[in-house]
Protein backbone atom coordinates (compact mmCIF):
# COMPACT_ATOMS: atom_id res chain seq x y z
CA UNK A 1 0.00 0.00 0.00
CA UNK A 2 1.48 3.16 -0.83
CA UNK A 3 0.75 6.07 1.50
CA UNK A 4 1.09 10.14 1.11
CA UNK A 5 2.98 11.27 3.38
CA UNK A 6 2.69 15.35 4.17
CA UNK A 7 3.90 18.73 6.11
CA UNK A 8 7.30 17.32 6.37
CA UNK A 9 9.89 19.38 8.13
CA UNK A 10 12.97 20.06 5.69
CA UNK A 11 15.44 17.86 7.84
CA UNK A 12 13.53 15.37 7.94
CA UNK A 13 15.32 12.38 5.71
CA UNK A 14 14.27 9.38 4.34
CA UNK A 15 15.78 7.34 6.34
CA UNK A 16 14.06 8.38 9.40
CA UNK A 17 10.79 7.86 7.75
CA UNK A 18 11.14 4.39 7.52
CA UNK A 19 12.11 4.33 11.07
CA UNK A 20 8.93 5.92 11.52
CA UNK A 21 6.50 3.82 9.62
CA UNK A 22 9.00 1.08 10.16
CA UNK A 23 6.68 0.00 13.70
CA UNK A 24 3.58 -0.64 11.95
CA UNK A 25 5.25 -2.85 9.70
CA UNK A 26 7.46 -3.57 6.65
CA UNK A 27 8.15 -0.73 4.64
CA UNK A 28 9.22 -1.21 1.20
CA UNK A 29 9.80 2.08 0.19
CA UNK A 30 10.57 5.23 1.14
CA UNK A 31 10.50 8.38 -1.09
CA UNK A 32 11.10 12.47 -0.11
CA UNK A 33 9.88 14.35 -3.28
CA UNK A 34 12.53 16.86 -3.89
CA UNK A 35 12.99 20.16 -6.16
CA UNK A 36 14.58 19.39 -9.20
CA UNK A 37 17.16 22.46 -9.45
CA UNK A 38 17.90 22.99 -5.61
CA UNK A 39 17.31 19.64 -4.18
CA UNK A 40 15.54 21.04 -1.60
CA UNK A 41 12.81 18.92 -0.20
CA UNK A 42 9.15 19.92 -1.32
CA UNK A 43 8.04 18.77 1.91
CA UNK A 44 5.92 15.69 1.13
CA UNK A 45 6.77 12.14 0.30
CA UNK A 46 5.37 8.45 0.05
CA UNK A 47 5.81 5.42 1.79
CA UNK A 48 5.66 1.84 0.58
CA UNK A 49 4.30 -0.45 2.73
CA UNK A 50 4.17 -4.19 2.34
CA UNK A 51 0.75 -5.51 2.53
CA UNK A 52 -2.64 -2.84 2.81
CA UNK A 53 -3.14 -4.20 6.31
CA UNK A 54 -0.10 -2.63 7.68
CA UNK A 55 -0.42 0.36 5.54
CA UNK A 56 -4.00 1.21 7.06
CA UNK A 57 -2.06 0.72 10.62
CA UNK A 58 0.33 3.57 9.68
CA UNK A 59 -2.06 5.40 8.51
CA UNK A 60 -4.07 5.68 11.95
CA UNK A 61 -1.42 5.81 13.79
CA UNK A 62 0.96 8.65 11.89
CA UNK A 63 -1.50 10.79 10.60
CA UNK A 64 -1.48 13.85 12.54
CA UNK A 65 1.84 12.61 14.81
CA UNK A 66 4.59 15.03 15.24
CA UNK A 67 7.82 14.79 13.73
CA UNK A 68 10.07 17.91 14.48
CA UNK A 69 7.28 19.64 16.19
CA UNK A 70 5.05 19.11 12.73
CA UNK A 71 2.13 17.17 12.54
CA UNK A 72 1.96 14.67 10.01
CA UNK A 73 -0.65 14.57 6.57
CA UNK A 74 -1.19 10.78 6.02
CA UNK A 75 -3.54 9.07 3.58
CA UNK A 76 -3.69 6.54 1.08
CA UNK A 77 -2.28 8.23 -2.22
CA UNK A 78 -3.92 7.73 -5.28
CA UNK A 79 -3.05 7.31 -8.89
CA UNK A 80 -1.87 9.78 -11.27
CA UNK A 81 -5.27 8.98 -13.20
CA UNK A 82 -7.40 9.25 -9.92
CA UNK A 83 -6.36 13.56 -9.10
CA UNK A 84 -8.07 15.96 -10.66
CA UNK A 85 -7.66 19.57 -11.57
CA UNK A 86 -3.92 18.70 -13.32
CA UNK A 87 -5.21 18.60 -16.65
CA UNK A 88 -2.57 15.84 -17.77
Amino acid sequence: MKLYVGNLCYSVTEAELTALFSSYGVVTRTRIIKDHHTRQSKNFGYIEMLNSREGHMALAGMDGHAVHERPLVVKEARSRDKRQGLGW
